[in-house]
């Protein structure tokens, strides 16, 4: 992604994260930039440029930002249950061959 103007990416960038709903993180993998030049981008630069654009992207980054932990505990809470399958699949075969 090349721009003429940089002002002209971070419009782009707040398009598409809200039309999408997305987080900086996945914002970041579709336009192949790292997520420290979304987050400046759209909560530095955009402030300057298009005020009302930046608040509506910012009321939505501090949503993503609410459920963050959310995310984390279910991931963790199906990462231990994964495990925790594994472990009595492996148990039952070792009882099996003994």
């Amino acid at each position: 992604m090349t721009h003429n103007n940089l002002d002209d990416r971070a419009i782009e960038l707040a398009y598409y994260i809200l039309e999408h709903h997305t987080t900086i993180r996945a914002t970041a993998n579709e336009f192949k930039i790292p997520k420290s030049t979304v987050h400046h981008d759209l909560s530095v630069k955009l402030k300057y440029i298009n005020y009302r654009l930046y608040l509506q992207v910012r009321q939505l980054l501090e949503e993503n930002f609410s459920v963050k932990h959310i995310h984390g505990g279910e991931s963790t809470r199906q990462k231990y249950a994964l495990l925790k399958k594994e472990t009595n699949k492996n148990d039952e075969y070792e009882a099996l061959s003994v």
